[in-house]
């Protein structure tokens, strides 16, 4: 028989850590929207922002500031990783993409696993950095303690069920984003100018539309997007490590895909399909047979609903 106070718990983490997942699919889903472009590297942005924001802690020292100004801390590492990741990810863009977006989609695809390789390496050699807070770098290739800087102490008291700071941190942060991306999409220029250049982008040239801009805005804002999301990962997780963003990318990929990629809703919805199903297959079945599962609902979605759960059937042009 089921635990009940078992089986909440293990909803709110599996809907913590689909959030997290949901933040980075939207990077997916939006640059794919664009140019059709699945952009391999976007796991190893994220895990970069991750690196950016450790960094970040610990030159500023935020261990030793107290809890009000540890506050203003994860503020900084939210809005520095943010940049961070939305700057890599649009230089990506504009040295590895733009100069091939008139060529094949293989050339394209092949440009992106290759991007993803440089960042994953480079993601090596930060790990070692000699700071106290990457073990003096000592083990380049091994995880990071990232400090936990946010209380872990549960805010129901002593009952069984566990929601702590980190986890209404993972709500607080990523709910506004995805309301605010859905409002910026729909009711701004930029987001006008998106979507007519996801419609046809000689087109919307032809209208005036700065095409390239647009597209390198796409890869800021998801970038971006990623930033939030390592952070929120690193204070949630407490470990990072190089070979993160293959596990996150692989996962927010499958998130985009299973809801429908190049939608919005659909990567939200895939996300925190993915978490809960995760974290349900830890609790009652073995770990090693998790990613059997996701695949096998993913298979299975797709056999029944190619365009995914919320995805349009579009006709390919010949």
């Amino acid at each position: 028989m089921i635990d009940f106070e078992v089986f909440v718990q293990q909803v709110i983490t599996g809907l913590s850590n689909g959030m997290i997942i949901a933040l980075i699919a939207i990077g997916y889903t939006m640059v794919y929207g664009i140019i059709e472009l699945i952009n391999f590297a976007h796991g190893d942005v994220f895990m970069l922002g991750a690196f950016f924001a450790l960094t970040l802690l610990g030159a500023l020292g935020m261990e030793a500031w107290g809890p009000g100004g540890q506050t203003i801390g994860v503020i900084a590492m939210l809005i520095g990783s943010a940049l961070f990741c939305g700057s890599l990810n649009w230089t990506l863009d504009r040295l590895a993409y733009r100069p091939l977006r008139g060529s094949s989609k293989l050339s394209l695809l092949v440009s992106a696993i290759g991007c993803s390789f440089i960042c994953m390496n480079l993601g090596l050699f930060w790990g070692g950095v000699p700071m106290e807070v990457f073990a003096g770098g000592v083990a380049s290739a091994a995880p990071k303690d990232f400090p936990a800087i946010i209380p872990q102490t549960n805010l129901l008291g002593g009952a069984f069920i566990r929601i702590t700071p980190a986890e209404v941190l993972v709500f607080a942060v990523t709910i506004p984003l995805m309301v605010a991306l859905t409002l910026m999409v729909k009711r701004t220029r930029l987001g006008c100018a998106m979507r007519a250049v996801a419609q046809d982008q000689t087109a919307a040239a032809l209208m005036g539309i700065p095409v390239d801009r647009v597209i390198g805005a796409t890869f800021f804002i998801g970038g971006a997007l990623g930033g939030f999301a390592s952070v929120i990962y690193a204070l949630y997780n407490n470990t990072i490590g190089f070979q993160m963003g293959t596990r996150a990318g692989l996962d927010a990929f499958t998130a985009a895909v299973l809801g429908g990629i190049g939608s919005l809703p659909g990567a939200v919805l895939g996300g925190l399909t993915i978490g809960l199903v995760r974290s349900m297959s830890d609790q009652y079945l073995e770990t090693r047979w998790t990613n059997t599962i996701v695949f096998c609902i993913l298979v299975l979605i797709l056999i029944f609903r190619p365009s995914g759960l919320l995805g349009s059937t579009r006709k390919e042009k010949v």
